[in-house]
Formats: C-alpha cells, sequence, structure tokens
C-alpha cells in the first residue's frame, strides 16, 4: 500500500472516531446541555457531501470513513435530541 493512502486512511480514521467521545460522555453523564445540536446538523450536512464527493471520485477511504462518521454523528444527534428532551 502507498504511503498516501496510509495517510489518508490514519486521517480518515482519526476524523471519523472524533465524535466518539463526546458521544460516551452524553451517554455517561445522561445529559447534552453543552451539545450544539446546530453544529451537529452542519457537520452532518458537510460529511453527506464529503460521502457523495467519495462516490464521485471513486474513492471508497472518503466513502467509508465518512460514512462511519456520519453514523457516528447521527447518533450523537439522536441522543443530543433525547436528552434535551428527558
Amino acid at each position: 500500500m502507498e504511503t498516501i493512502s496510509l495517510i489518508g486512511i490514519g486521517a480518515s480514521i482519526l476524523t471519523a472516531s472524533s465524535l466518539i467521545p463526546q458521544f460516551v460522555k452524553m451517554l455517561r453523564e445522561r445529559g447534552s446541555e453543552q451539545v450544539s445540536i446546530l453544529m451537529l446538523t452542519l457537520l452532518l450536512a458537510g460529511l453527506a457531501l464529503w460521502i457523495y464527493y467519495g462516490f464521485l471520485q471513486k474513492d471508497w477511504i472518503i466513502v467509508v470513513s465518512n460514512s462511519f462518521a456520519a453514523v457516528v454523528n447521527l447518533a450523537t444527534c439522536v441522543a443530543t435530541l433525547y436528552f434535551k428532551r428527558t
């Protein structure tokens, strides 16, 4: 595997997993007072565009990593809305 692909995979893993600590913290504390739903919505829109871009470019690293990030982001959005109601 080429160095450039390894750099892309590493960057993708770090970026895609960036919301996991926030999500885990929300679940532990059962609260989302400090989480901005607007930020999560904008991030989700950006991830959707990255996924589409990856399909257009046939770059599966971009598609897979941003799809994973979108799933984590969507779960964080759902948890945020749930905890803001309770």
